[in-house]
């Protein structure tokens, strides 16, 4: 069964289905390859064909999707789509206080230093304790295991992402 949010998105111009799908991740060749794809008979098809897309992404295509996500236990600015995408992920953290608002803010200078990028991680379905012990444990993996974990994540939050465009 389409969904009114598939329908919308199979009908949409190129240019808005384009920015709809960037708004998923900022990486031009999968929101490309995404429309190109369309129509889509139902939501589970269009997200086989992001997902087949998006495994792997490029270096450069990490960080163009890692530069537009703001640090784990930071609310994103702006009306864009994007950054409401992230205020929603990032929402079942709650008010972070206290230690676990420390311990992650000092998680995410570490990291930053030691890989050159921020910290990411599906945050949806997930508590602030278990995302700073993955961050905890994360600082401990060499930069090639942790650069692939980074486009993991990435994929993941896109297609989450994604399917809720298209629901």
């Amino acid at each position: 069964m389409t969904s009114a949010g598939l329908e919308a998105f199979n009908a949409a111009d190129i240019d808005a289905a384009r920015a709809q799908v960037l708004s998923c991740a900022a990486v031009t060749r999968w929101a490309d390859a995404v429309v190109a794809g369309r129509p889509y008979a139902d939501t589970e098809a269009a997200l086989a064909a992001a997902r087949a897309v998006a495994d792997p992404w490029s270096e450069d295509e990490i960080d163009s999707a890692l530069a537009r996500h703001p640090r784990i236990g930071e609310r994103a600015s702006g009306d864009d789509a994007d950054a409401a995408h992230s205020r929603r992920e990032q929402a079942a953290l709650g008010d972070l206080s206290g230690s676990v608002e420390e311990r992650l803010q000092a998680g995410n200078r570490t990291y930053e230093d030691r890989f050159g990028h921020v910290f990411l991680i599906r945050a949806a379905g997930r508590t602030a304790e278990e995302i700073l012990a993955s961050l905890e444990q994360r600082l401990g993996n060499d930069p090639a295991t942790e650069r692939r974990i980074a486009g993991q994540q990435l994929r993941e939050i896109a297609l989450l992402r994604l399917e809720g465009e298209l629901s």
